[in-house]
């Protein structure tokens, strides 16, 4: 493969689709088929969404200290690809909680650090191409992910017409729906291999020291957007996560899931290809700020006012929650970070906002699903992200970058 700079990323937009295109098959159905085909109670979902998380929090960190050590990020993205996509797969073994709960935390061991370590590595080959390089790379996987949304309905219910499948009263809605984990793995195996393909680059090659890492947890600003990411996803990930449910309270099916999740993704677009037009005008804190907001009033529609005419156009707020807390987090860490931290500096802050933070919000929201229905997740997420978005100006300062020396 050529190793121009433009070379390495088109071949980064190719894998965030098959990347993102794979967590389109797997998360916005994962809870609905633990609920309904899986049977299990609240708590149990609360438990299994959990697991992802718990796992994370040493899985994140090992291997971004394994791909800044080893100057391979290239190559140790490969390899989380290639685990997560036997993890995705192996699910349909699960019968029950106890083995849902173990697959579960095998495919988390790979699937969870795949992201943050993709965000370092696409940093590290975009960098030479201007500031809307890495937004026109990521998109990628936005689009990836809406059009796995889109197709899987589909592919499902002509899945189930050949079987002779049916839903039956009392039963699951979507018969066949565990056909996501083996598709979900075959998706990944494709970005494993592009991973594994890519140029190398300067940037990609260098090399942390050992111990380097402390010098993260020594530079406030980096300490600070920790506090914040953990804050943020423990306010939007159990919410997220429980979606399926909450629209299957109100009377929703699976295309209604499917249909509503085109609708999150059609402003998350151009919001992420436009990123830094975004970066220049708002800066990174400024995008947290908007995420926070947009994912605060959202969850208050859905919380309540859960059959107004509101909530459906509300769910057009995801894409600036994405815009805003996933992707603003990261680039406030490339802007922190020295280079040869970038794995380090993205998996620490997926672990301390998507794994703890998702891991507390998941038993929470599970709880609250059991304790005062479908929409007290909502509630509580709405009131929480909007006090912490009005808190975060003061709180985090001006991004400012550690020294590597």
């Amino acid at each position: 493969m050529p190793r121009s700079p433009l070379a390495g990323a088109v071949a980064m937009g190719a894998f965030w689709f098959f990347c993102l295109g794979g967590l389109g098959l797997f998360f916005p159905f994962f809870s609905l088929y633990l609920h309904e085909n899986a049977g299990l109670a609240g708590w149990e979902i609360g438990a299994v969404m959990a697991v992802p998380p718990l796992v994370a929090m040493s899985a994140q960190p090992l291997w971004g200290d394994f791909a800044d050590r080893s100057g391979s990020r290239a190559r140790v993205l490969g390899l989380l690809c290639l685990g997560a996509a036997v993890g995705y797969a192996s699910l349909s073994l699960g019968t029950g909680f106890a083995s849902l709960l173990a697959l579960t935390a095998l495919m988390a061991c790979f699937a969870m650090p795949m992201v943050p370590t993709a965000m370092s590595v696409t940093f590290a080959i975009t960098q030479e191409l201007g500031p809307n390089a890495f937004g026109w790379c990521r998109v990628w996987g936005t689009l990836g992910f809406g059009a796995a949304v889109v197709a899987f309905p589909w592919f499902l219910d002509a899945l189930e017409a050949g079987a002779g499948l049916a839903a039956a009263p009392g039963g699951p809605s979507e018969p066949a729906l565990g056909a996501m984990f083996p598709a979900t793995g075959a998706v990944t195996l494709v970005a494993a291999l592009i991973a594994l393909a890519l140029p190398r680059a300067d940037a990609l090659a260098l090399r942390a020291e050992h111990g380097e890492w402390r010098r993260l947890f020594a530079h406030a600003p980096y300490v600070r957007l920790l506090v914040v990411a953990l804050l943020g996803y423990l306010l939007v990930q159990g919410p997220m996560g429980l979606f399926p449910v909450f629209v299957r309270a109100h009377g929703g099916s699976l295309d209604s899931v499917s249909r509503l999740w085109i609708l999150m993704l059609a402003l998350e677009v151009p919001l992420i290809a436009f990123s830094g037009a975004s970066l220049r005008r708002l800066g990174a804190r400024g995008l947290l700020v908007t995420g926070l907001v947009a994912a605060g009033v959202r969850w208050l529609i859905c919380g309540f006012a859960p059959e107004s005419v509101w909530v459906v156009p509300a769910q057009v707020l995801h894409g600036v929650t994405v815009a805003g807390l996933v992707i603003g987090g990261p680039l406030y860490v490339e802007a922190v970070v020295p280079g040869s931290l970038r794995s380090t500096g993205q998996n620490v802050l997926a672990m301390v906002g998507v794994s703890l933070g998702g891991l507390l919000s998941n038993l929470g929201a599970g709880a609250l699903l059991d304790v005062a229905g479908a929409d007290a997740p909502y509630q509580v997420g709405g009131i929480g992200a909007l006090l912490v978005a009005t808190l975060l100006p003061w709180w985090l300062p001006p991004p400012s970058r550690a020294s590597s020396d």
